[in-house]
């Protein structure tokens, strides 16, 4: 093993030296070099075919790809990717996390994959800015953490996403949604209503965000704001992606969700379509969604729906210093219906809530639970039953009477 450790080491050396890295090279070439660079071994030691061929797909997937990663990012059933050093990979098939029995060689073959993804995001991680978010020409979601922050890095995460969007009659047909439910949402976003979806860490919100932008008009002008493009809107033709971009080494030039928000005003959207909200940010999208932009749409984290308007409070209060009753003014205008999504402890993900934002009464907020799941009990495989029940009627119809989608049936 050491001797094939020392061969692919001096081969991989040998074909990076012989890459123009003065210009743009392609994959072509980077195989001729190598294909060239292990004939000329072949010369001097003993290398069956197998050996070649292996040696071959492992050199380009180090120089051209992700290394060991590439395996990983390639197999369809892995939908995470989480790289605690060299040493520790841990990927999650089905919702179950376990670790790998493969690890990266050395500190600077991770670095270089690392260093690899993030300059084809057009982004840059070095320990003066050791945080970095990039994603894979796949669109699957990067984290970057290196050192000094990490202190057993470099720490890579990679959130894959399907190559062909989950729609909602996918998460039918997964049981995150029961199709009352979906018919309901699809007439709410065809109403124009202002809808913001929250849940915790790996619930499905950009999952859900996608499938709910299925109901939108065709023929509407749709911008979408992302700190890393991972929305994938399609049928949509006037659509515009903007991505956030980060400060350069000197820590200027920085453009984020609030520039790209305000800027996105000036270009006659229909709709404003925000990927997540974490600071700030919130202020700009509530005042977009208050300014005759119906139909916008959003996620943020949170454990309720509830919990998800404190939340808010919280981020606007980072960028601006406003009186609390002024930003639940505009919170209560802006908002019109919580969609709040759970990873529930069988691995599945549902959406367990969906309410309808009434205003403001004695400062306080007033909900209106539309749709609620009750848990049932478990079935002998620990799979969790229980049905998203519809609790109460939507008090607020305008905008579904203006798009003649309103029925007393449904609503």
């Amino acid at each position: 093993m050491d001797t094939d450790n020392s061969r692919f080491a001096r081969l991989k050396e040998e074909v990076i030296s012989r890459i123009d890295m003065s210009r743009d090279v392609s994959d072509d070439e980077i195989r001729d070099i190598i294909r060239n660079s292990i004939y000329e071994m072949k010369k001097t030691e003993s290398i069956s075919l197998s050996e070649r061929e292996a040696l071959f797909q492992r050199l380009f997937f180090e120089v051209r790809r992700l290394g060991i990663l590439e395996e990983l990012v390639a197999d369809s059933s892995v939908t995470e990717i989480m790289v605690n050093g060299i040493s520790d990979i841990f990927i999650e098939r089905d919702g179950v996390i376990s670790k790998w029995d493969r690890h990266f060689e050395s500190v600077e073959s991770l670095r270089s994959v690392i260093q690899q993804i993030v300059a084809k995001s057009n982004r840059v991680v070095n320990e003066a800015s050791p945080i970095v978010d990039a994603r894979l020409q796949n669109g699957a979601r990067v984290n970057v953490v290196m050192n000094p922050v990490a202190l057993n890095g470099p720490i890579l995460t990679i959130r894959k996403f399907p190559d062909d969007p989950i729609s909602m009659k996918n998460l039918i047909g997964f049981n995150s949604i029961t199709p009352e439910a979906a018919e309901y949402m699809k007439r709410l976003v065809i109403s124009g209503y202002n809808i913001f979806v929250s849940g915790g860490t790996g619930s499905g919100k950009t999952t859900f965000l996608n499938a709910l932008s299925e109901f939108i008009p065709r023929t509407e002008r749709i911008i979408t704001i992302e700190d890393s493009a991972e929305l994938q809107i399609k049928g949509i033709d006037n659509l515009v992606s903007l991505e956030t971009r980060n400060a350069n080494v000197e820590g200027l030039h920085e453009i984020s969700i609030r520039d790209l928000i305000k800027t996105s005003l000036r270009m006659r959207p229909d709709r404003i379509i925000v990927g997540e909200i974490r600071d700030g940010a919130a202020l700009d999208f509530l005042s977009a969604a208050n300014t005759g932009h119906d139909g916008s749409l959003c996620t943020g984290h949170a454990n309720s729906a509830k919990d998800m308007l404190s939340r808010i409070e919280t981020m606007v209060l980072m960028g601006m210093d406003l009186p609390l009753a002024a930003i639940r003014r505009q919170m209560a205008s802006a908002i019109d219906i919580i969609v709040h999504l759970g990873r529930l402890r069988d691995k599945t993900r549902k959406v367990l809530e969906i309410t309808e934002m009434m205003g403001l009464e004695n400062g306080e907020f007033v909900l209106n639970p539309l749709f609620k799941f009750e848990e049932e009990g478990e079935t002998k495989r620990g799979l969790i039953k229980g049905d998203l029940k519809k609790t109460g009627r939507l008090s607020f119809f305008e905008k579904l009477q203006r798009c003649g989608l309103y029925s007393k049936d449904l609503i």
